[in-house]
């Protein structure tokens, strides 16, 4: 209940929190209009999971100047593991050359060792190698990781392509980690090719869904 001026009659407001109502602000709002559903990938105990433009209906080139890969309960076959990505840039290995940053956030189910930290043997300089966007991720039957990637502008052949990724895992020791990296490939072809797999053994179960951002 809202107070007006003094002697006024007070003012009541409701406020309608249900989901249906703020799903149906979202779409008349239009957040959703730019946000395109292009390709989903289900894991079951395969060795990685690639969204290749060209094959299976995939798409990444210039039809979006930005792409999204949501990956959803990304559950690995093997304890202790990291989830990582790499890209190709029109051959066919997936080793374009990438420097990147790497931090992370944890806390334990117990309450302690709570902190922030730099990963320096996480990050890239110039390398061909896979980057790591988690670290020892837990493969218990309720521990998983979420998150998502964004890729900008794959396809310029003028600038390097910049990447983001931001996950949450559930850490072999039981701790939450919250892993941010950044970074980009730093090379003049397109990025025509991205994969996800984890260090060590199969992708057990998970989904990964690719979108493309619309230009404003």
């Amino acid at each position: 209940m809202g107070r007006g001026p003094i002697g006024a009659p007070a003012i009541i407001r409701y406020v309608n929190n249900s989901v249906s109502e703020v799903d149906s602000v979202s779409a008349s709002a239009g957040l959703d209009d730019d946000m395109v559903l292009i390709k989903t990938l289900t894991a079951s105990s395969d060795s990685d999971l690639s969204f290749v433009h060209g094959s299976s209906d995939v798409v990444l080139d210039s039809t979006y100047p930005i792409y999204l890969f949501k990956c959803i309960n990304m559950h690995p076959a093997t304890d202790d593991v990291k989830f990582q990505v790499n890209f190709r840039d029109g051959g066919s290995s997936y080793d374009a050359t990438k420097t990147s940053t790497h931090f992370r956030a944890q806390h334990s189910e117990g309450g302690a060792s709570g902190n922030l930290a730099y990963r320096t043997d996480e990050d890239l300089a110039q390398s061909t190698g896979v980057q790591m966007m988690t670290i020892d991720q837990g493969n218990a039957n309720d521990e998983a990781c979420s998150g998502e990637l964004w890729l900008y502008n794959p396809s310029d052949t003028t600038f390097v392509k910049h990447f983001m990724s931001n996950f949450n895992i559930v850490y072999s020791g039981d701790y939450s980690m919250h892993s941010y990296v950044a970074g980009y490939c730093n090379v003049t072809a397109a990025i025509d090719g991205v994969q996800f797999t984890f260090d060590s053994g199969n992708i057990d179960a998970g989904t990964i869904k690719l979108y493309g951002i619309k230009d404003s």
